[in-house]
């Protein structure tokens, strides 16, 4: 049987275009900017329980490389859900109901793995840019964590467990998400009735209740110190 030619031409435009998707080289290179910058980029990727202190630590961070001139940028796991991965709701009325049904993201284990994927390409593009980029979010599944380390070159991914206990965790509840997960009014929550699955082979374990975030922060500083990521700080 015959496809109507508006099918056929479908395909052959969806042919075209994935074969007409090229990489260009940049013509300022990584190591240039590198240079420039005075430090190597890399994908910092803070990971735990809701309440942990990820994004307190992560800005925290931030702001100390920022203070020594180093060029860094925080991507926080609220922050994108804003725009690259909002929710459906939020798309549906700028963009409509089909375009929010396909593109927009919950919370469910499938649309966090594509909340992940995409901050990953992100992250990857800001570490091509000579930049330290640090990422904020719970991503609670190893394998989507082990995905993003994939997409970088071996030295380029550091893995951040903030580990606290989840009493602690709750105790925080900034956004009062625990509470309404024991409530039953949030359903597939991580560490209520979704797990989080801890890293096996994290570069740095923080334990996130012991110490002040800047105490927290200069313990991230030395490991990239010692990993020749940015320099040693003259005694």
């Amino acid at each position: 049987m015959n496809k109507p030619k508006e099918d056929l031409i479908s395909e052959q435009d969806q042919v075209t275009e994935l074969v007409d998707v090229r990489w260009h080289a940049a013509t300022v290179d990584r190591d240039q900017r590198e240079t420039s910058a005075g430090h190597r980029g890399c994908v910092i990727w803070f990971t735990g329980l809701s309440g942990s202190g990820k994004s307190t630590l992560a800005n925290e961070v931030d702001k100390q490389l920022h203070a020594r001139g180093y060029r860094s940028f925080v991507l926080d796991g609220d922050n994108v859900r804003h725009g690259l991965n909002a929710s459906p709701s939020l798309l549906e009325s700028m963009h409509g109901e089909a375009f929010a049904k396909r593109f927009g993201l919950g919370f469910g284990p499938e649309d966090r793995k594509e909340n992940i994927r995409r901050i990953g390409a992100v992250a990857e593009l800001f570490t091509q840019a000579g930049i330290i980029t640090l990422t904020a979010f719970i991503s609670p599944y190893r394998r989507d964590r082990e995905a993003v380390r994939k997409m970088l070159s071996e030295t380029d991914f550091v893995e951040v467990y903030v580990k606290a206990p989840l009493a602690v965790c709750e105790s925080r509840d900034p956004k009062g998400l625990y509470k309404k997960a024991r409530a039953g009014e949030i359903k597939g929550f991580t560490g209520i009735n979704d797990p989080y699955e801890e890293p096996e082979k994290a570069e740095i374990t923080i334990e996130s209740e012991k110490n002040s975030p800047p105490v927290l922060a200069e313990q991230v500083l030395v490991w990239l110190e010692r990993a020749g990521v940015i320099p040693s700080r003259k005694p």
